[in-house]
């Protein structure tokens, strides 16, 4: 019986030990999609205490106490973050099997060398020790980073966003580069006039530009772009439910423009006119540029009204969504591989139905002109747990080519998230190891498979992205 969490934690054969041990274990980290909030990282902030740290703002954990009979009080409320961190311990012991299970003692192995399983009986020794540890200068935001090896974090940020941290730290000189990402999701919001208008407003104050049409409205984000790409930003981002390829004319999108403006609601026809006028123009700016563009799709938002009004967005009542994206996927890239203008590109699918649908997608729009150029993006947000990585690996592998995968990433807002890099290159080195075991891959060849786990752990996002 192998001990939890050993050294050779999900390895499950020989060969697998040797291709984590060997070749994945001490690679630097590129978590080149985060929502990490770059003023923390800026003034390199201290947590006070172990509830602060952990469930400030985790709506994966806030999800399993609310499943555990955990009142609101103890989880967004206004209990303390010593009395939330005691009904985390409480609930801990019953997430056995959920990836939260393995993340929190991951986090407590790797960020505080506790070995102790988290549970009532423990929470006090854990809190108090990892506490005394965070109101120390090496437990700061930035020291964090540096305890994983991080090497590059790409954070999450709105084209109007001013930047400044991203600035400041680089204006110091801090070592771990941290650059923005260009996510236009709030330019493309037009379901609610009124918030839109004012989005709008500010848009064009800071981009300085007077915006009273279409292509003022283009022109100005195309400046913020320019702006994001000068303070080294190699990636955008888009977050929705599904595609949008409708077919649309500049007259059309220009009477939709006018109608938002003039706080109209609009059709649904036309809100996915727009929208897929949006997103082509955004891609087009990618494409100058040579960018990344990243698309996640497939979450359903805010389904508790109630608690919606109560809490707000991101407090954990988003779901998995089954939309019929295929066609329009498909018609959206082609749109831009006609035009020679498909830049590089990673989808995340988020409903586990779309793997194999997914895996040969990329593989319509591959050129020949950059290997991998079109990805399909790791297991995401609910797909982010051992099945789900293991099940887009394989989709993957049997459809596409590992070898040329851009590797894991923490979509965290958690400044100790990073051992979830180490659980998917563990992941990675069991599924390949497993096979060589097995007569399915040759051992002969063991150092190409070394270096297919090295690169897909780090070197291949390192010369993807061009960091």
């Amino acid at each position: 019986m192998k001990n939890f969490l050993d050294s050779d934690f999900v390895l499950q054969s020989e060969t697998a030990k040797k291709l984590y041990h060997e070749h994945a274990k001490s690679l630097p980290i590129i978590d080149y999609h985060c929502h990490l909030d770059p003023k923390m990282i800026a003034e390199d902030y201290r947590f006070d205490n172990l509830g602060e740290l952990w469930l400030g703002g985790d709506h994966y954990k806030w999800r399993a106490m609310r499943t555990n009979g955990i009142d609101e009080k103890y989880i967004t409320g206004e209990a303390s973050f010593r009395e939330k961190f005691e009904k985390w311990a409480e609930t801990v012991p019953y997430t056995m099997r959920n990836p939260l299970y393995h993340w929190t003692h991951l986090e407590l192995k790797t960020g505080f060398g506790i070995e102790k399983l988290l549970k009532p009986e423990t929470a006090d020794e854990i809190y108090e020790e990892c506490t005394a540890k965070l109101r120390t200068p090496e437990y700061s935001a930035q020291n964090l980073m540096r305890r994983y090896k991080v090497e590059v974090v790409c954070t999450t940020d709105d084209p109007i966003d001013s930047l400044e941290h991203h600035i400041a730290l680089k204006k110091e000189g801090f070592e771990i580069k941290v650059l923005p990402t260009w996510r236009p999701d709030r330019a493309m919001a037009v379901e609610n006039p009124e918030i839109f208008k004012n989005y709008v407003e500010k848009l064009s104050e800071v981009a300085g530009v007077s915006i009273r049409v279409f292509d003022d409205f283009v022109a100005a984000l195309r400046k913020r772009h320019d702006f994001f790409a000068s303070v080294g930003c190699k990636l955008s981002d888009h977050g929705f439910e599904e595609f949008y390829s409708d077919n649309y004319s500049t007259s059309e999108i220009n009477s939709i423009f006018e109608k938002i403006l003039s706080g109209k609601k609009l059709e649904n026809f036309e809100i996915r006119k727009f929208k897929s006028a949006m997103l082509y123009e955004g891609a087009i700016m990618d494409w100058e540029k040579g960018w990344t563009q990243q698309f996640h799709y497939g979450v359903i938002r805010n389904n508790n009204t109630r608690l919606f009004r109560k809490l707000g967005p991101d407090a954990g009542f988003d779901s998995i969504s089954d939309p019929t994206v295929a066609k329009s996927m498909a018609k959206f890239f082609d749109r831009l591989d006609v035009d020679n203008k498909l830049t590089k590109t990673i989808i995340y699918n988020l409903n586990p139905r779309d793997n194999e649908m997914l895996a040969t997608m990329v593989g319509n729009f591959q050129d020949g002109s950059i290997a991998g150029k079109i990805q399909f993006g790791s297991g995401w947000w609910f797909l982010d747990q051992k099945s789900g990585m293991e099940a887009q690996l394989n989709s993957l592998s049997n459809l596409g080519l590992l070898s040329r995968f851009v590797g894991m990433l923490t979509d965290s807002r958690s400044f100790i998230s990073y051992p979830r890099h180490e659980y998917f290159r563990r992941i990675l080195c069991n599924l390949i190891g497993n096979d060589v075991e097995q007569g399915l891959l040759p051992e002969s060849e063991i150092h190409f498979l070394g270096n297919l786990v090295e690169n897909v752990s780090y070197y291949n996002a390192k010369k993807f992205f061009e960091f």
